[in-house]
C-alpha cells in the first residue's frame, strides 16, 4: 500500500465544522439567537465550507488518480487518541479509492443540498440552526468514512444518529415531527448496541480495531482459523448495527417517519449518505464477512426480503416522500443482498447510483411540494407537467434511472445485482426471483407517482392551483446537476458484455475498486451460471419498461385508480398501512414498556425509592429533634458534660493499659 501523508483529509473533515461553529456560536452570538440570522447568510456560509471540503475531495481524487501504486491512499495522523489497557486509537482519518468515492458523494450531493435548502428553507424560522444541523452531520458523515479505525467510525456513525435526530424533529413544536426524531434516534440505538458487541468481540480476538490492520491479518491464515469460532457472531453483531443504521428488516421503521423533516433533509440523510454507512462498513470489512458464509447468507436473505417487503409498501402510499421513504428502504435491501452473494463492488456501484437519482428525486418532491403550498399528497395533484417543466424533467430522468430503464444509470448496477444472485447451486436462485419481482414493482410505482403527480387530470384545490410556479434557480440547478448524474453515472460501470460492444469500453469502477473491494462474487466461484448476462439484462430491462408504463398509464385515470383499489381493497388496506408493523411494535414493544415505566414512577420509584429516602430523612430529623434537648445554651450544663466525657475517655483508656 502506498501512503501519501498530507492534511488534507483533515481539512476535508473540518472545514464543515468550522460551518457548523459560526452558524451555531458565532452567528447567535452576534444577533443574540438563531432567529435573525437570514437563510442566505446561514446558507450562504454552510454552503461555502461544505463547498470547500468538496473542492479538497477533488484535489485528494486527483492524488489518488495519479499515484501508480495499486491501492494508494491519504493519510492524516493527528494524535493519539486513546491509550489504555493495551487498545491504542490514533486519531488517524485515510482515504483510500473506497472512502474518497464516498467522500465525493458526501461532499458533492451536500454541497447541492445545502445550496437547495437556502431557497427551500428562506421562509423557515431558526433556519441558522437547520444549516449548522447539516454541516455537523456532513462532519460526522466524513469521519464515519475517513476514520482509520472502528472508534471513530463508531464516533460518526453515532454523530450521524446524532444529527438525524437533530434534523427529522427540526419542527419540534409539532407533536409528529418530534416524535419521528425521537424514534430514529431510539431506534437507531438499538442497532448501534450490536455494532458495539462486534467491535469488543474483534478487538478480543485480534487486539487492534484499526482498519488497516484487521483487513491485513484476515489474510494471515493462522489468524483466520483462530477467529473462526466467533466470526460468524461477530459479523452477525456489526450486521445487527447495519440494520439500524441503514433500515433494514426489523429496525427499518424510523426512515419512513423520518419524512417529517424537512425535503432536503430527506435528501441527504435518508437517501444520499447515512442510510448507506452500513453498507459502506460491510464493504470496508469485507475481508472479515467473506470468512462468515452463514452471516453472508443472513445479510442477502435480509436484504432480498426487505426489498420486497418495502416495493410492496410503496405501491399503495399516496404521500410523494412516503414512496420515496419506502423505496429507499427497499433499494438499501438491493445493496444488502449484493454484499450477501459477494457483490461488494456492485453494492457500492449501486450505493452510487441510488445517491445521485434518489437524492435527485427528494429534490424534486420538494419542488413539487414547494409549488404545491406543502401539499405532500399525490391524489391531490396531477397534471403539474405543464406547471412545473423543470421539475418534471428532471424527476422524469431520476425516476427512469431509479427504474432500471436502458441505459440511465440505475439500469446498470441494478442488473450487476440480479446478476450477481442469480447463480447458486441449485439452478436458478430464489434470491434473484426475489430481486426480479422488486425491480418490477419499483418500475410499477415509480411510474405511479409520475403519473399521479404529473400527468392525468388536474386535481389540485382552487387555491393550490392559484399560486401552482415552477422553483427558482437556487432549486432547480441542484436538480439539473443531479439529474446528468442521474443520467450518466452508470456509465463508470459499464459491463463487460455491453462494453466489448462500445469500443471495449473499461468498467472504471470495477477498476477503480480492485485493491480495496476485490471484484469477488461468492455464489459464482466454481458454479455454471444458469442464464446468460446478455439474458438479464435484456430481460430485466424488457421488465422495467414494461411495469414502467403501466405505473404511469393505469394511474392517469383516477377513476381507473378507484376502480383498481376496490376490487382488491383488503390486499391494498393492509399495504396502504404498511402490514400493520408500527401497530404490531406498538402492542408487543412500545406499550408494554411505557406500562413498565409507568409502574416503575409510580410504585418503585414513589413507593420504595422515594420511601426510603424519605424514611430515611425522617429518621435523622427525629434524632435531631431528640439530640436538640441537649443543647440547652447553659455553659454549667456543657462543662458537666464535658467533664463525664474525660471520664468515660481515662476510663477506657485505664481498662486498655490494665
Amino acid at each position: 500500500m502506498d501512503t501519501m501523508y498530507s492534511s488534507l483529509p483533515l481539512l476535508i473533515l473540518l472545514s464543515p465544522l468550522v460551518g457548523f461553529f459560526i452558524n451555531a456560536v458565532v452567528m447567535p452570538l452576534k444577533y443574540k439567537g438563531f432567529a435573525k440570522t437570514s437563510a442566505d447568510t446561514a446558507g450562504g456560509i454552510a454552503t461555502f465550507f461544505i463547498g470547500l471540503s468538496f473542492i479538497m475531495a477533488l484535489m485528494v481524487f486527483a492524488k489518488l488518480m495519479g499515484s501508480n501504486s495499486q491501492n494508494p491512499s491519504v493519510m492524516t495522523y493527528c494524535y493519539e487518541w486513546f491509550n489504555f489497557g493495551g487498545l491504542n486509537i490514533p486519531f488517524e482519518l485515510r482515504i483510500d479509492k473506497l472512502s474518497g468515492l464516498l467522500v465525493m458523494i458526501i461532499t458533492g450531493i451536500g454541497t447541492l443540498i445545502h445550496l437547495y435548502s437556502i431557497s427551500y428553507m428562506h421562509d423557515e424560522e431558526c433556519v441558522g440552526r437547520y444549516f449548522s444541523y447539516l454541516n455537523l452531520f456532513c462532519f460526522n458523515m466524513l469521519l464515519l468514512v475517513m476514520g482509520n479505525n472502528l472508534p471513530l467510525l463508531f464516533f460518526g456513525w453515532e454523530g450521524v444518529g446524532l444529527c438525524s435526530y437533530l434534523l427529522i424533529g427540526f419542527w419540534y413544536t409539532e407533536t409528529e415531527k418530534a416524535n419521528a426524531g425521537k424514534k430514529a434516534f431510539i431506534v437507531n440505538r438499538i442497532g448501534d448496541l450490536g455494532f458495539l458487541i462486534g467491535m469488543f468481540l474483534l478487538f478480543r480476538e485480534l487486539g487492534t480495531l484499526s482498519l488497516t490492520e484487521i483487513n491485513s491479518m484476515l489474510h494471515d491464515s493462522t489468524v483466520v482459523a483462530r477467529i473462526a469460532p466467533s466470526v460468524t457472531m461477530i459479523c452477525l453483531s456489526l450486521f445487527v448495527g447495519a440494520t439500524g443504521k441503514s433500515a433494514q428488516l426489523p429496525l427499518y421503521v424510523w426512515l419512513p417517519d423520518a419524512m417529517s423533516g424537512p425535503t432536503p433533509v430527506s435528501a441527504l440523510i435518508h437517501a444520499a449518505t447515512m442510510v448507506t454507512a452500513g453498507v459502506y462498513m460491510i464493504a470496508r470489512l469485507n475481508p472479515l464477512f467473506e470468512l462468515s458464509p452463514l452471516a453472508l447468507s443472513v445479510i442477502a436473505h435480509t436484504g432480498a426480503l426487505t426489498a420486497l417487503f418495502a416495493g410492496t409498501i410503496a405501491i399503495a402510499q399516496t404521500d410523494i416522500k412516503k414512496v420515496l421513504a419506502y423505496s429507499t428502504v427497499s433499494q438499501l435491501g438491493f445493496m444488502f443482498l449484493a454484499c450477501g452473494v459477494g457483490a461488494y463492488q456492485t453494492a457500492v456501484f449501486h450505493l452510487m447510483t441510488h445517491a445521485f437519482f434518489k437524492a435527485l428525486l427528494f429534490l424534486g418532491s420538494g419542488s413539487v411540494i414547494h409549488a404545491c403550498s406543502g401539499e405532500q399528497d399525490m391524489t391531490k395533484m396531477g397534471g403539474l407537467k405543464k406547471y412545473l417543466p423543470h421539475t418534471h424533467f428532471t424527476m422524469l430522468i431520476g425516476s427512469l434511472a431509479i427504474s432500471g430503464i436502458p441505459f440511465f444509470s440505475g439500469f446498470f448496477s441494478k442488473d450487476e445485482i440480479l446478476y450477481s444472485s442469480i447463480a447458486l447451486p441449485h439452478g436458478i436462485s430464489y434470491l434473484f426471483i426475489v430481486g426480479v419481482l422488486t425491480a418490477a414493482l419499483t418500475a410499477f410505482y415509480t411510474g405511479r407517482m409520475m403519473s399521479l403527480t404529473f400527468y392525468g387530470n388536474e386535481r389540485m384545490s382552487h387555491d393550490v392551483k392559484h399560486h401552482l410556479h415552477e422553483s427558482p434557480a437556487l432549486m432547480t440547478f441542484p436538480l439539473y446537476v443531479l439529474a446528468t448524474l442521474a443520467a450518466l453515472g452508470g456509465f463508470l460501470g459499464v459491463p463487460h458484455l455491453m462494453g466489448d460492444y462500445l469500443g471495449h469500453m473499461p468498467h472504471f469502477l470495477s477498476q477503480w475498486l480492485e485493491a480495496v473491494v476485490p471484484a469477488h462474487h461468492l455464489p459464482l466461484v466454481g458454479i455454471k451460471i444458469p442464464l446468460h448476462e446478455g439474458v438479464v439484462m435484456v430481460g430485466s430491462s424488457v421488465i422495467a419498461i414494461l411495469f414502467y408504463w403501466a405505473g404511469v398509464t393505469l394511474f392517469k385515470r383516477v377513476l381507473f385508480v378507484k376502480d383498481l383499489v376496490s376490487g382488491i381493497n383488503p390486499l391494498h388496506k393492509v399495504l396502504e398501512n404498511k402490514y400493520y408493523v408500527d401497530e404490531l411494535y406498538g402492542k408487543i414493544i412500545v406499550e408494554p414498556l411505557r406500562k413498565i415505566s409507568a409502574f416503575s414512577a409510580d410504585v418503585l420509584d414513589k413507593v420504595f425509592v422515594d420511601g426510603a429516602v424519605n424514611g430515611l430523612g425522617r429518621g435523622v430529623r427525629r434524632v435531631g429533634s431528640g439530640l436538640r434537648i441537649l443543647q440547652t445554651g447553659d455553659l454549667q450544663t456543657y462543662g458537666l458534660m464535658m467533664l463525664g466525657g474525660v471520664l468515660v475517655i481515662i476510663f477506657f483508656i485505664f481498662k486498655v493499659l490494665v
